[in-house]
């Protein structure tokens, strides 16, 4: 019998970038579909949000995802410039729900930790890894990497909460649980 395989969409938004990564899962194996990003102009910012949600919903509508992984927002030193992002962040959000697509929210820790091991990796450190998961011949840009490490988390993730429901009684014995996408003790 073989594996079923879904389509997983990570979203990295930003206001002049949004990163873009499609990856499939076919049991726990994972490959690369597609990734790229979305521009904004150097316009107004109804219009910038407008152009993330149609380029969202247009990468829905190519790739046909089963389900979405998108970036959460960390509260950034300057006010203005984390309002911003959150602005650009629920278009993407908009387009995402607007599909009906399950979406799953993921810190930039996470995303580090999921993919590389380590919380504070860099940003080439992430596009090497990636590149080495997603077996891929040169490394992805940098907001495409951050995308598609979304959805390698959401794998990883997911992955995990499924052997801590069920499919590995004796972590739960033991005291484990998942908090915040990690496998912690009790």
């Amino acid at each position: 019998m073989q594996a079923a395989s879904r389509k997983i969409l990570g979203i990295d938004p930003g206001l002049r970038v949004t990163g873009f990564g499609v990856i499939v899962q076919t049991g726990s194996q994972i490959s690369y579909l597609a990734s790229g990003t979305i521009k904004t102009p150097d316009a107004d910012l109804a219009e910038r949000l407008g152009v993330i949600l149609r380029g969202v919903r247009e990468v829905i509508q190519t790739y046909q995802p089963d389900l979405a992984a998108i970036e959460k927002v960390f509260v950034n030193v300057n006010p203005q410039s984390t309002l911003l992002l959150g602005q650009a962040r629920g278009a993407a959000l908009c387009a995402l729900v607007d599909a009906n697509l399950p979406v799953t929210e993921y810190t930039a820790l996470q995303l580090k930790q999921a993919t590389v091991g380590y919380g504070r990796a860099t940003k080439e450190q992430m596009q090497s890894m990636v590149q080495r998961l997603l077996k891929l011949p040169t490394p992805p840009g940098r907001d495409a990497a951050d995308a598609l490490a979304a959805a390698i988390c959401h794998v990883h993730s997911s992955s995990m909460q499924g052997a801590v429901g069920g499919l590995a009684p004796s972590l739960v014995a033991k005291g484990y649980r998942v908090r915040k996408g990690r496998l912690v003790q009790s």
